[in-house]
Order: C-alpha cells, then sequence, then structure tokens
C-alpha cells in the first residue's frame, strides 16, 4: 500500500434488514466512513478520492477481503439483470444465445442490439410501443454521435435496458399477464424476480424501489450480491441461473458491447461473470466460485475499472485484459497528465 493511504477496513456488522415495503433511504447504512478504493491524481497531485466498499469472495464462498460495510444494502442497479433474465425464464420463456443475454443486458444501443430488440418483439408479436423504459439515447458514446449524426432521436428500443423489458413482455404475453402493469412489483412476474434475488442472493431483499428503467429494483447487500453470481456460474447445466451465466459468457458483445469491459473481460477471460450497474456498482464471478461486488459510494462510474483491474489482480488472475479495464487517464489540455488509480 501506497503511503499516506489509508488502511483497508473489515466488514462492520450488518444493519438490520430493512422491509421491502420501506423506502430506499431507510436502508440503515453503517455511520463508518467507507474506506478510499479510489484516487484521482493531477499531476502527481491527489485532487480527488472515491470511497466505497468491496468483498471478494473465495471458491469455498468464504470472505477473503472486505472493505467497508459490505452487508448493508445497497441498489445494485444493472447487476441485478442476470437475476431478473433468470426470473423471465422460470416464468416460461425459452430464450437462449444472443436473445437470453440481451435479456440481462445493459446493452450499448449499437445496430445489432437495436436489430435484436426488434426482432425479439415481432418474434413475440410484440410492437416497440408496449415498452415502458424510458426513450434514450446509444449509451456508448461513439455509438451516440453516429446515431445522433443521422438525425435519429431518443427511442425506446435504443434504452440499454430494452432488451430485459422486451423479455419481461414476452413471458408476460406466454403466461396472459397484464402487460399494461408488467413493471407493477406485485406483478406475478416480478414476484417471480423477486424470489430469484432472495435465493440467489442468500438473504431477504431488503428494499423494492424503481430503477432508472421504470423496473423494480430489489436492494441486496454486497455480500447477497457476490453470493449470487457465484451461485449462477455453479448452478446446474440447464438450470435457469446457469443458463444466463453461460449465455452472457458466451455473448458478451450483447451483454454491453463492443467498447464495453464487461465485455473485453468475458471475451478474453473464459468462464468470467461480469455486469457492472449505473452509480459504480461491479459484480463478477469466476468460473471456480471466486467472486467479488463493489459498490462506489458517489456512483462515480470512472472509477469502475481501476477497482475492478486491482480487486481481479488481489484474486489471483492474470489476464492482458487488465491493464486495458484499468486504464484510466486524466487529460490536461489534451495530453495525459494524470490517472484515476485503485487505492487499496
Amino acid at each position: 500500500m501506497s503511503p499516506g493511504r489509508p488502511p483497508p477496513m473489515s466488514a462492520s456488522t450488518a444493519p438490520s434488514a430493512v422491509p421491502s415495503s420501506a423506502p430506499a433511504s431507510a436502508s440503515g447504512a453503517s455511520d463508518a466512513v467507507p474506506p478510499v478504493l479510489a484516487e484521482v491524481v493531477r499531476s502527481g497531485f491527489v485532487e480527488g478520492r472515491h470511497r466505497g466498499s468491496l468483498v471478494v469472495l473465495a471458491a469455498d464462498g468464504s470472505v477473503e477481503r472486505a472493505l467497508g460495510d459490505v452487508s448493508a444494502p445497497v441498489f445494485p442497479r444493472s447487476s441485478n439483470k442476470p437475476m431478473q433474465a433468470a426470473g423471465v425464464l422460470r416464468a416460461g420463456l425459452d430464450l437462449a444465445g444472443e436473445r437470453l443475454a440481451l435479456a440481462a443486458a445493459s446493452h450499448s444501443g449499437e445496430v445489432f442490439h437495436r436489430d435484436l430488440v426488434h426482432k425479439m418483439l415481432g418474434e413475440h408479436g410484440l410492437t416497440p410501443a408496449r415498452l415502458q423504459c424510458p426513450p434514450d439515447l446509444p449509451l456508448d458514446p461513439e455509438e451516440k454521435e453516429t446515431y445522433l449524426a443521422t438525425g435519429s432521436v431518443r427511442d425506446r428500443v435504443v434504452m440499454n435496458c430494452s432488451g430485459k423489458h422486451t423479455a419481461m413482455l414476452a413471458a408476460c404475453a406466454l403466461r396472459d399477464w397484464p402487460l399494461e402493469s408488467y413493471l407493477d412489483p406485485e406483478h406475478p412476474l416480478q414476484r417471480i424476480v423477486h424470489t430469484v434475488v432472495e435465493e440467489a442472493a442468500g438473504e431477504p431483499v431488503a428494499a423494492v424501489g424503481t430503477d432508472g428503467c421504470g423496473a423494480p429494483l430489489a436492494a441486496i447487500s454486497l455480500m447477497g450480491l457476490a453470493r449470487a453470481y457465484r451461485a449462477f456460474v455453479l448452478a446446474a447445466p440447464g438450470t435457469p441461473e446457469r443458463r444466463v451465466a453461460d449465455a452472457m459468457r458466451a455473448h458478451p458483445e450483447y451483454v454491453a458491447g463492443t467498447r464495453r469491459p464487461d465485455t473485453w473481460l468475458m471475451r478474453e477471460v473464459p468462464g468470467v461473470l461480469s455486469k457492472m450497474g449505473a452509480e459504480a456498482v461491479q459484480a463478477v464471478a469466476l468460473p471456480d466460485g471466486r467472486a467479488l461486488a463493489f459498490k462506489i459510494d458517489d456512483g462515480g462510474t470512472r472509477t469502475l475499472g481501476p477497482v475492478l483491474a486491482r480487486a481481479l489482480t488481489l484474486m489471483g488472475l492474470d489476464a492482458p485484459v487488465l491493464e486495458r479495464i484499468g486504464h484510466a487517464p486524466l487529460l490536461g489540455g489534451g495530453r495525459r497528465v494524470g490517472e484515476i488509480r485503485a487505492a487499496f
């Protein structure tokens, strides 16, 4: 550890779980100051620090490393999508390959993502008008520039969660469940998803909120999130959980995009399951059952790469892609003058 950096904090005692009917703000998070997980260094000067919590599980599921309060509930945001996709399968929808990967995606809005959403909607007798995710622009900055240059405008299909919403609608159509209320937390589909989250995480959902796409959002701890990813990669072949994990790992470009760290990691390290979430959440599981989950408190997504690369290195992963993922330069006058770096 570099001089002047604070020592790692151990996991604190878990706060009482908040009933799922309670507001998200009543999470009961610990009052302890979280450790610094990343530093912003400009011209040799540390100009900013990002605090957060991180947990690493060993292959046997035991806690190998814990920084901050990893038992407090958080909103994993899109890191919950594998569990939502497994819920769709449990509801009876038969998805596989790229379609199942897209159901668990925060896609970049590239042409091949949009084309498959349209195709999936048509295959199940649905139209884009049924989607209740908000109209949006491509998540990928390069794709956004290209998209806007053609004169295109915000669209529900372009929104990064449109694959998930399409799969949810298709499951409802199959079961003859109401389409208009498919995002209601009490909808039969959402109750199935809720059960999947609790089973995979090995703990009760602490709170239910609304995600950026409008879907119900289950709060669990970082411990629970890491356990869930571990459960998915170790699940028996053919189970909904394993089917989702296998589809994501086989088609990572549909989970993220051609210029995204989740894609790079799953493409270049066989057997790894990886999914980021908004507000700087990340979860990863290795094929032997090792897993990690972390959240940066201030939501600074610019820290995701450096923190992820450092955590995976400490887990013993040695792969060239980690340097690419951890590369986060700061520019001044168009040239590199610093970096965002992990601080643990």
